[in-house]
C-alpha cells in the first residue's frame, strides 16, 4: 500500500506553485495535440464559437423571435440578444468542457499514473487551462462584435477575471473529484454528459432570472453557474460592477469545492495504478 497523500489547501498551493511550468507545458502540448494535422489548425478555435453563435442566434432571435427582458443595456435587437446569449454560453462551455473531460483524465493517462514521481495531481488544472484558452477565444470572439455592433467595450469589462476566477478554482475541484471517481466507475463520463446539459438549461443561459416566476428564482441561485453568468454579462456588456454578495459567494463555494476536489483526489490516488 502506498503512504496517505497530503491533503492540505497548504499542500495544494505548494503543488501548484512547484509543478507551475510542468502545467503550463502539458496546457500547450494539449491545445497544440488538438489541432495538429487539421487544415484550419487553431484558426477552428475562432471558427467554432462563431458559428455558435450564428446558430443560436438565428435559431432563438428569427426563428421563435426571442428577446432579452431586463434592464442595463439596450437588449431589443438581435446583435444585443446575440452578445447576451454569447456569453452565458461560453462560460457555460468552459465548465461543461472541464466537467467531460474530468472523468478520462486518469483512464487516458495511464502512463504518467504509474509514473511514481510524476504529480497526477496537475493533470485537472491543466485541463482547466486547456478549457480556460477556448474561453478567452470566445471572449474575444464576443468582445470584437461589441466592438463592432456597439461601438465600444465597458470599461467593466476588467472586472470579467475576478468574476471567472471562483468558477475556474470550481471546475479545478470538480475535475479532481471526476477524475478520481472515473478511475474507478466508468460509467462517470455518461454521467457527466447529462449533468452538462441540464446545466445549460437550468442556467440563465438562454432566459433572464426575471423571465421566471418569483417563487422559482432563488432556486436558480443555488446552481453556482447562475451568479458567474449574470456577473459575466453586467461586467461584459452592460457596464455594471459585479454584485459583490453574489461574488462573495461565489469566492467562498469556488475555494471550498476546490479544496474538498484536492483532498478527494488526494485520499483516492493511491488505488488508482491497481484499477488500470
Amino acid at each position: 500500500m502506498h503512504d496517505s497523500f497530503p491533503t492540505s489547501p497548504l499542500r495544494m498551493l505548494i503543488s501548484a506553485i512547484k509543478n507551475r511550468q510542468l502545467i503550463m507545458q502539458l496546457t500547450k502540448r494539449e491545445i497544440s495535440s488538438r489541432y495538429r494535422g487539421s487544415v484550419g489548425g487553431v484558426a477552428w478555435s475562432f471558427i467554432n464559437p462563431l458559428l455558435l453563435l450564428a446558430i443560436y442566434t438565428f435559431v432563438f432571435s428569427t426563428v421563435f423571435n426571442a428577446r432579452w427582458g431586463g434592464t442595463g443595456a439596450a437588449t431589443g435587437s438581435k446583435v444585443d440578444f446575440a452578445l447576451i446569449l454569447f456569453t452565458g454560453l461560453i462560460i457555460h462551455a468552459f465548465c461543461a468542457e472541464c466537467i467531460n473531460s474530468a472523468p478520462k483524465l486518469i483512464t487516458g493517462n495511464v502512463n504518467f499514473v504509474k509514473k511514481v514521481v510524476f504529480p497526477i495531481e496537475t493533470l485537472a488544472p491543466t485541463s482547466v487551462l486547456n478549457a480556460l484558452f477556448h474561453l478567452c477565444v470566445s471572449l474575444s470572439v464576443l468582445l470584437a462584435a461589441q466592438l463592432v455592433f456597439n461601438h465600444s467595450i465597458p470599461l467593466t469589462a476588467l472586472f470579467f477575471p475576478i468574476v471567472l476566477i471562483p468558477l475556474i478554482l470550481m471546475v479545478i475541484g470538480l475535475s479532481w473529484i471526476l477524475s478520481a471517481l472515473g478511475a474507478y466507475i466508468r460509467d462517470i463520463g455518461q454521467v457527466t454528459g447529462m449533468a452538462a446539459t441540464a446545466l445549460l438549461f437550468l442556467s440563465p443561459v438562454f432566459y433572464p432570472i426575471s423571465a421566471l416566476p418569483e417563487e422559482y428564482r432563488g432556486w436558480l441561485y443555488i446552481n453556482p453557474l447562475t451568479a458567474i453568468i449574470e456577473n459575466g454579462r453586467a461586467t461584459l456588456l452592460f457596464g455594471q460592477i459585479p454584485d459583490m454578495h453574489t461574488l462573495g459567494t461565489s469566492y467562498i463555494v469556488g475555494i471550498v469545492i476546490c479544496c474538498l476536489g484536492f483532498a478527494f483526489f488526494q485520499k483516492t490516488r493511491a488505488g488508482f495504478a491497481d484499477v488500470l
